[in-house]
Order: structure tokens, then C-alpha cells, then sequence
């Protein structure tokens, strides 16, 4: 049986930390930010973890 390939997409945009932790980017940073408040935009940069119900199909999409 031929092993399964992993999503590109996925693979691209999540990392697994050595917690077993899915580390994710934020949405919505793209452009027009400057009707963002400098508080949202500024939080904005630091990355995200992805929440527990959505982390087994990405873990499955990476592996």
C-alpha cells in the first residue's frame, strides 16, 4: 500500500512545536491594514496556536 501524501497547503502553513502544539499565522494581514487599530495590528504579528478540535485533521494533513 502506498504511503499517504501530505497537503502541500497545510505543510506550508502549520509547524508542530516539540509540545506537540500546532503553530499557526494570523488571518487577515494581507493589506489594507490601515484602518486597523494599531493594538489589533500589533497583536496581529505574534503567531497563534491552533485550537484542539481542528489540530488531529491538520496533524493527519502534515504527516
Amino acid at each position: 500500500m502506498p504511503k499517504m501524501k501530505s497537503v502541500k497547503g497545510a505543510v506550508k502553513r502549520f509547524k508542530i512545536k516539540k509540545s506537540g502544539k500546532i503553530k499557526r499565522g494570523t488571518a487577515y494581514r494581507s493589506h489594507i491594514l490601515t484602518k486597523v487599530d494599531g493594538k489589533h495590528h500589533r497583536q496581529m504579528r505574534s503567531s497563534k496556536h491552533v485550537d484542539g478540535a481542528d489540530a488531529k485533521n491538520i496533524k493527519e494533513m502534515i504527516n
